[in-house]
């Protein structure tokens, strides 16, 4: 049994992270779930939160707003919408996440888009509301 799994972190700005990790903890869009060396593999999709990773060189976390993870006993990539390293992240960060969750909301319930959907962003609404509770920044 291996120690540790390749993590990489990348989102459409930029690449976050690129290293051995012992753990990696992913708000799983079913639920957190925490990835260790040798995990099964599954590809997921993320929901706004914290994703912590692990290593030799202590823990790192990051905000994410979505996206996928694939994970292999070998390795973890998560590709994310949206990430910032918490260190980095303001209140300005989040209320414009907060805002274009709302924004999201609005336009499918003004769309007349399915239920589903509108009980989509009503959740993704719900879901950066408390990510900027839990951060408190």
């Amino acid at each position: 049994m291996a120690d540790t799994l390749q993590f990489d972190l990348v989102s459409p700005e930029r690449s976050l992270a690129s290293l051995a990790a012992s753990a990696v903890l992913i708000p799983g869009a079913e639920g957190d779930m925490t990835v260790m060396p040798d995990h099964a593999p599954v590809i997921t999709t993320l929901r706004p939160g914290v994703l912590r990773v692990e290593s030799s060189e202590g823990t790192a976390e990051y905000v994410v707003t979505g996206g996928f993870a694939e994970i292999r006993a070998e390795a973890t990539s998560v590709l994310a919408e949206k990430a910032i390293p918490l260190g980095e992240m303001t209140r300005a960060h989040v209320d414009e996440m907060i805002a274009e969750a709302r924004e999201a909301h609005e336009a499918a319930k003004a769309s007349g888009a399915p239920h589903n959907i509108v009980d989509d962003a009503a959740k993704l609404l719900a879901d950066m509301a408390a990510l900027g509770d839990h951060i408190t920044v």
